[in-house]
C-alpha cells in the first residue's frame, strides 16, 4: 500500500478541477495546469478532492499510484502558490541582471552569458548576486534553475559559482608547500 497514494488531494479554496478520463485539469488564481495519468491508475473527483487508486496489484500500478497522486498535488499547489527556486552567485565580479526576457550573467568568462528565459517561468534578479526563478510548473522551474546553475557550478576550493540558496558546498584544502 502506498502511503502517499492513499491520501486524497484536497483542493484549496478558489481552485476547481475537472477529471476527463485519465486527464486532470486544475484551474486556480495563477493559471491552468493539466496532467494525463497512465492507464495503471484511475483518477476520480469525490467531494472536492481528487482520489487516485491503482488498477490491479501489479508492481507498475503500485509505482504509478503514489507518483500520479504527487503530480496531481503539484498541479493544485502550482496554481495556488506557485513554485520558487532561489540562486546565489558568489565570486568577485560575478553578477546577474535582467534585460527584458534575457538574463545577463557575468561569470568570469571572456564574454557575457545571455540566458533566454523560457515561457511559463519568470526570472528576477533582485540583487546583483541573487536570482529568483518562479512559475506554476515545478518541473520547469527546477529545470530552468538547473540550466542557470550549469553555467558556473560552485567549485570546491574557493566556492565561486552559482549555487542554490542554502546549498552546502564541500570545501577542499588547497596545495601545501
Amino acid at each position: 500500500m502506498s502511503r502517499i497514494g492513499k491520501k486524497p488531494v484536497a483542493l484549496p479554496n478558489g481552485v476547481s478541477a475537472t477529471v476527463n478520463g485519465q486527464t486532470v485539469e486544475v484551474k486556480g488564481p495563477k493559471g491552468t495546469r493539466s496532467f494525463t495519468a497512465t492507464d495503471d491508475v484511475s483518477v476520480a473527483l469525490n467531494d472536492g478532492a481528487i482520489v487516485v487508486t491503482p488498477r490491479g496489484t501489479s508492481k507498475r500500478a503500485r509505482q504509478q499510484w503514489g507518483m500520479v497522486r504527487s503530480m496531481v498535488e503539484n498541479l493544485a499547489v502550482g496554481v495556488t502558490t506557485g513554485f520558487k527556486k532561489e540562486l546565489e552567485i558568489q565570486g568577485v565580479g560575478y553578477r546577474a541582471a535582467m534585460t527584458g526576457n534575457v538574463l545577463k550573467l557575468s561569470l568570469g568568462y571572456s564574454h557575457e552569458v545571455n540566458f533566454e528565459v523560457p515561457a511559463g517561468v519568470t526570472v528576477t534578479a533582485p540583487k546583483q548576486t541573487e536570482i529568483v526563478v518562479e512559475g506554476i510548473d515545478q518541473q520547469l522551474v527546477g529545470q530552468v534553475a538547473a540550466n542557470i546553475r550549469d553555467w558556473k557550478r560552485p567549485e570546491p576550493y574557493k566556492g565561486k559559482g552559482i549555487r542554490y540558496k542554502d546549498e552546502f558546498v564541500f570545501r577542499k584544502e588547497g596545495k601545501k608547500k
